[in-house]
């Protein structure tokens, strides 16, 4: 996808985001992510938002930890979130394509990485915020199958993945409605995840981009698409696939 696009669901994304965390109430439980409040969901994607702005503004070239979670709760917890958002969709709409700071995923720059990025991390945050109110909507298929390939390709394709196999085996997941089809090779190493669809594989799960995407970030049960071959493999995933922010 283009980085403008990113941006452009970037915004719309935090802007859902924002009015389901209204509607819902700081103290709905937010049971996609087992343990927090909407209170919770806010003041973590907010954090993240304004810790990914200052690498963009400041063109930080290493890693630097974010400010911690703010104090905030009722109304002044949904302005700051939305107040960051909006310095965040400002700051990467403004910079140049040529921009050089620090990341951490494959990207062809980084402006592409962190627009990128931030409009996956917010969008599956809004799905989020959409369960607290017991209607998550779907995520756009194009953006959806974007979201599956960062995260087969890039965030499984680190050495801290915990997707692992003693005994090799083969994943693939193909989007109907997009045509995308990934084969992820697991063994005893972290996968290895080719835009394909060659040869065997021992489990398949097939179905249309939004789905999948939810399906792979554990947002959705694995029965909401369809599975053939070795289900083991769907409790693998389920089990050691976790993206976590620390």
């Amino acid at each position: 996808m283009e980085t403008a696009e990113l941006i452009e669901h970037l915004g719309t994304e935090g802007r859902l985001l924002a009015g389901a965390a209204e509607a819902a109430g700081p103290d709905a439980a937010v049971p996609t992510c087992p343990g927090w409040h909407v209170r919770d969901l806010l003041r973590h994607t907010g954090t993240v938002h304004r810790w990914a702005t200052a690498f963009v503004t400041e063109r930080y070239a290493e890693y630097r930890p974010d400010a911690g979670e703010p104090d905030l709760d009722g109304t002044a917890l949904l302005e700051w979130f939305g107040e960051g958002h909006g310095l965040l969709v400002e700051a990467l709409s403004g910079a140049p394509a040529d921009l050089d700071c620090w990341t951490f995923l494959p990207a062809p720059s980084p402006l592409a990485f962190w627009a990128r990025r931030q409009a996956h991390e917010t969008a599956v945050h809004r799905v989020d915020a959409e369960a607290a109110l017991g209607e998550p909507g779907p995520v756009p298929e194009r953006l959806a199958a974007d979201g599956i390939d960062e995260l087969l390709c890039a965030f499984h394709g680190r050495r801290r993945s915990r997707v692992r196999s003693d005994a090799p085996k083969v994943l693939r997941v193909r989007a109907t409605d997009t045509g995308d089809v990934w084969t992820v090779r697991l063994s005893a190493e972290p996968p290895r995840t080719d835009r394909s669809s060659e040869g065997p594989a021992d489990c398949e799960l097939s179905g249309p981009a939004e789905r999948l995407h939810l399906v792979l970030w554990n947002r959705l049960p694995v029965t909401d698409v369809t599975l053939v071959g070795d289900e083991e493999l769907a409790r693998l995933w389920r089990e050691n696939s976790a993206i976590t922010w620390a």
